[in-house]
């Protein structure tokens, strides 16, 4: 034999098969080997072995293992030759090494050597979830969770690109092609095995990973706008009295829904904070004064920060312990005071407060404590998403902030249920990773770090339709963490129930309709009264080809545009904040609906289009009321009525260097574009967002 353990170079792609005995490799090597119609490559040590034991009942030693390297490496050469896009290895030099290594301890040098060096575009780790086949040449079963760990961490030591292949025959084979298929796609892409794994591991479908890269090559469609929506005119204005006889249908339904309030929780609270940092950053206390430093920068938010510190509710807490880290606090300085104030609020030995979540930041200052949103959340959900002496509250959180949620619900939980009489269950759920985006430079390239790995980045708000689909009820309230205000809780549920109202109002005539269709009751002339129902309660305008269609297509047509999720958006006037609006928006179809549409969105570089955007009146919705499930009471598949082109791209800094990423469509546009969708006007009370620790300042956060 000859020995010879160099690998025959090749641009064919070969998939090694390694784990333990008896955990399905070689049935795998062959259905794969079938499945593309080329070669596998057989365990070479099965044949040499089974002679040694009929020849003289002799088992595998030490010595055997540089000769059955050689053959494995001699057989896998051969069968290199005439394999057809990829070979299917049913063992490899590793494995020789490891039971080398297992049985011996001890691997000869030059096989260690080889196995490290041996290349495979990818390794499959076979579970040992499979049966124990006994034969002449097997060890025994016993311990099969160690070896199988020693197996995985020799692949993780040495760096090898691999996955985990688990299940039945059936199951591993289908999982298997379906990795090759997107692994031969990733490397035509330029990717190596190693980002592949990655992505696999990151659990993003590769698809979305060509999607991403396709986005970053054409761009975003801009949205078509046709006009603003205003008031009577895709947002409906009522009365005082109107609301309040929609808030009192709420209370009388309320008993037979499921209601949960839904809060999206950002991440740190890094970018309420970031003119702060910025401060400390750039800042010399012994070269300039603050006020210096105010002028250079033109830094406006430094100077209401600082002229207006004694407001925030957190002021007195920091200002007593600088007292005891400072003894002659009181005789410094004023700008060191300021200056110590501010280092102390983002310090990390101390309050960290751009580290912390919004969540649980002290936002409103009560006569006997401070409360943060998770406090006015829950003071919130119990008066308007209760139902039978139960609440239901859901956040959305980073995983590594849900012990501060947990320990902020448990601080104020307790004493909300007892004085409201209300038992609240929260639930929470993490934003998947499997809705990041690969990020690219300026030229379309996959970014990495230091280490030569993929840099991933959050799919943006629009990710959490995933975590609102797996809730199972009847009517959502959703409201962002930072939207609180301090006091007026009893107008803030006025409105709240009086825009669930008009969605169980408007969901109760239009299941009508569709159970009507269902059963066959609908006539010619009641077509009529639906259409003019679809225009004045839903703003759905029919195209004008409708009235020409039979009377079943009609029909048809109809359920496709009734038989959806509907939200109900409370609408606030623009007083100037940043951002997007309601618009009439015409699709690539023709089609016209209401949307929420984020400035990114709209191409500001054609005057029409910038012009209608400057004439909107109302703001984005800074409420929505959902509605989630059918006429038959069963959950919709809320990701099939996304707008998936109504994402966008963003560029950020890394290192000095522009890098783009993806994100999807927003929760409450694209996410939500081919909802049911009603717009109402509700007062600007109902809308106090957080943006900057200096909004903390303004009226509704302050104490009356």
């Amino acid at each position: 034999m000859e020995k010879n353990l160099k690998q025959q170079k090749t641009n064919i792609i070969k998939i090694a098969l390694f784990g333990p005995e008896s955990t399905g490799k070689t049935t795998l090597a062959k259905q794969l080997a079938d499945y593309y119609e080329t070669e596998w490559v057989p365990e070479f040590a099965r044949d040499y072995l089974q002679e040694k034991w009929e020849e003289n009942q002799h088992i595998c030693v030490a010595d055997d293992m540089m000769p059955i390297a050689y053959g494995q490496t001699a057989l896998e050469n051969q069968k290199l030759s005439t394999a057809k896009k990829y070979l299917f290895c049913d063992t490899n030099l590793m494995v020789t090494k490891v039971f080398s290594e297992m049985y011996y301890g001890f691997c000869d040098p030059l096989l260690n050597e080889a196995a490290l060096k041996h290349e495979y575009d990818l390794f499959f780790l076979t579970d040992i979830d499979v049966p124990w086949e006994k034969d002449d040449i097997r060890d025994t079963p016993d311990g099969r969770e160690s070896v199988f760990s020693v197996f995985k961490q020799t692949l993780i030591d040495t760096k090898k690109p691999f996955i985990t292949l688990s299940g039945n025959k059936e199951c591993r084979l289908a999982k298997a092609t379906s990795i090759i298929h997107n692994l031969t796609i990733a490397k035509e892409k330029g990717f190596s095995s190693v980002d592949f794994v990655q992505i696999y591991d990151h659990e993003i479908p590769f698809e979305n990973i060509l999607n991403q890269l396709e986005i970053f090559k054409n761009g975003i469609a801009k949205s078509n706008l046709i006009s603003p929506a205003t008031i009577n005119d895709g947002i409906v204005s009522l009365s005082d009295s109107e609301l309040e006889q929609k808030a009192i249908f709420f209370d009388s339904q309320k008993l037979k829904l499921k209601l949960k309030k839904f809060v999206p929780a950002s991440g740190a609270a890094s970018r309420m904070f970031k003119f702060l940092n910025a401060f400390l950053n750039d800042f010399d206390i012994h070269k300039e004064t603050i006020n210096a430093y105010i002028n250079r920068k033109k830094d406006s938010d430094l100077s209401i920060f600082i002229v207006a510190m004694d407001k925030f509710p957190f002021f007195e807490t920091i200002d007593k312990k600088l007292r005891e880290i400072y003894p002659d606090f009181e005789t410094l300085d004023r700008d060191y005071k300021n200056y110590y104030f501010i280092k102390l609020l983002l310090s990390r030995e101390y309050f960290d407060f751009a580290n912390k979540p919004k969540a649980v930041l002290p936002f409103h200052q009560y006569k006997t404590h401070l409360a943060n949103p998770i406090e006015e959340h829950l003071n919130e959900c119990v008066h308007y998403a209760t139902a039978g002496k139960t609440s239901n509250l859901h956040f959305t959180v980073s995983e590594n902030h849900q012990t501060q949620f947990e320990e902020a619900v448990d601080f104020v939980k307790d004493k909300i249920e007892k004085d409201s009489g209300t038992k609240i269950n929260i639930g929470y759920s993490y934003q998947s990773k499997s809705t990041d985006s690969i990020t690219v430079d300026v030229h379309n390239k996959a970014v990495r770090n230091k280490d030569g790995v993929l840099v991933f980045r959050p799919g943006g708000h629009g990710a959490l339709i995933e975590n609102l689909n797996k809730l199972d009820s009847d009517i959502i309230f959703i409201k962002n963490i930072d939207n609180v205000i301090q006091n007026h809780i009893d107008r803030i549920t006025f409105y709240k129930k009086s825009l669930a109202g008009i969605l169980i109002e408007i969901q109760h005539k239009f299941f009508g309709y569709l159970i009507a269709i269902e059963n066959n009751e609908i006539k010619e002339n009641d077509v009529n009264e639906i259409v003019e129902f679809l225009r004045q309660q839903l703003n759905i305008r029919l195209t004008n080809d409708f009235n020409k269609f039979t009377f079943e297509n009609k029909i048809f047509k109809i359920k496709e545009l009734l038989d959806r999720p509907i939200r109900v958006c409370g609408m606030v006037k623009n007083e100037g904040e940043p951002g997007g609006g309601p618009f009439w928006v015409m699709n690539e179809k023709g089609n016209i609906s209401l949307q929420i549409v984020e400035t990114s969105q709209v191409d500001v570089m054609n005057k029409k289009q910038l012009q209608i955007l400057a004439e909107a009146t109302h703001f984005n919705p800074v409420d929505l009321i959902c509605g989630i499930k059918n006429y038959k009471k069963q959950k919709f598949d809320l990701t099939q009525f996304v707008d998936h082109k109504a994402g966008f791209i963003v560029e950020k800094s890394i290192d000095g260097k522009t890098v783009k990423s993806y994100e999807l469509p927003g929760l409450w546009n694209g996410a939500m574009a081919n909802w049911l969708t009603v717009f109402v006007a509700v007062p600007l009370i109902t809308f106090n967002p957080v943006k900057t620790v200096n909004d903390l300042l303004k009226a509704a956060h302050q104490p009356q």
